[in-house]
């Protein structure tokens, strides 16, 4: 890409910008805006030398804190916002400071949940440093920590006043890691921009490379998507539903797992699944359920799940967050580029299709 950062507008919960480029760390100043005196930088334990690195550099203006937190879904537990709390109460942070999550999607809807409850809200930075965090977690809003019963049960919708996704953070991140989060990007591809698919078909290790053309082409077109969803709908009252296709299975799977599934791994699956009963119900082709083996499997994400977890999921589906009255609600493609909402499917439909991924 250019050397001139691409600036993606959000609205909704407030305006703001995603900045997609390089090297975007002069610009957090500026995007934390007048009358900041203090920082929380909420991070993982891989993001400590940076995380340092950015307390240097700020706290010329600013006392900057930082609150290490423990990895993946580990970080979205009461006690660990609680924690971050306690961090917050202790320095005195008033309503004009700020929060920064600096990590992955776990760390970014943690520090974005913080942000959102101390003193009913005060301003939220994010600094995603994963393409899922990039591409999903950090736009939108939407902050969240688990309980015992479900993920992201618990949380509240809270703009952040900017999101900065530096991709020189992604050139150190793990194969596995990447290719997770890649989950997204083509969901973002099924849902509304085949162009990702098309691009990630043509030439798979360019559209994969943070280093290349194609690689910020395909993130940036991820988060045109989401921008332009949750400009639209902010509270998800309609069409930013759209954004769960794949997660109602996902969401079960990752809880049957204990949060030790990557969030990607899960909603692989979950696609394939909805795929799956999108073409029980008449709404999506052979060809198109192929086309969802096929770019998932290109990207080493894994197909199915083990058939004697069934009773398992759709337990845990019904107590998602999605469905209503006790209804499940499943969002559906209408063709690749076009979602759908299939509501209270009966319980031998959902069977059949889980049929169809089971190992």
């Amino acid at each position: 890409m250019s050397d001139t950062p691409v600036r993606i507008p959000v609205s909704g919960g407030g305006r703001y910008d995603v900045v997609v480029g390089r090297d975007l760390t002069e610009l957090i100043p500026e995007a934390l805006g007048d009358g900041v005196r203090k920082v929380l930088i909420v991070h993982q334990p891989a993001q400590g030398r940076r995380a340092e690195v950015l307390r240097q550099r700020l706290k010329g203006d600013l006392e900057v804190l930082l609150a290490e937190v423990p990895d993946a879904e580990e970080a979205k537990r009461i006690e660990v916002a609680s924690f971050c709390w306690g961090v917050l109460g202790q320095a005195d942070f008033t309503r004009s400071d700020a929060v920064i999550g600096l990590g992955g999607g776990a760390v970014t809807d943690l520090a974005g949940f913080v942000a959102a409850t101390w003193l009913r809200g005060v301003r939220l930075l994010q600094l995603p440093t994963t393409v899922l965090g990039m591409v999903d977690a950090a736009v939108g809003g939407k902050t969240g920590i688990n309980t015992t019963e479900g993920k992201n049960l618990v949380g509240a919708f809270h703009a952040p006043i900017a999101v900065l996704a530096d991709l020189t953070t992604l050139d150190t991140l793990p194969r596995n890691e990447l290719l997770a989060g890649f989950a997204e990007v083509v969901k973002a591809g099924f849902i509304a921009e085949p162009s990702i698919l098309d691009t990630v078909e043509r030439d798979l290790a360019a559209a994969t490379d943070p280093a290349s053309a194609a690689f910020a082409e395909v993130v940036t077109a991820a988060i045109r998507v989401k921008a332009a969803v949750v400009s639209d709908d902010f509270t998800e009252q309609g069409r930013r539903e759209s954004l769960n296709y794949g997660h109602t299975l996902g969401h079960a799977v990752e809880y049957a797992e204990r949060y030790q599934w990557r969030h990607g791994s899960a909603v692989s699956v979950g696609m394939v699944f909805a795929a799956e009963l999108g073409r029980l119900v008449g709404r999506v082709s052979d060809a198109e359920v192929d086309r969802h083996r096929a770019i998932l499997a290109s990207l080493t994400l894994p197909l199915g799940y083990p058939a004697n977890r069934w009773p398992t999921l759709l337990s845990a589906m019904r107590r998602d967050k999605k469905s209503r009255g006790g209804m499940l609600r499943f969002v559906l493609l209408d063709g690749i580029g076009h979602t759908s909402i299939l509501n209270g499917p009966e319980d031998h439909l959902l069977f059949t299709a889980f049929q169809e991924i089971a190992t």
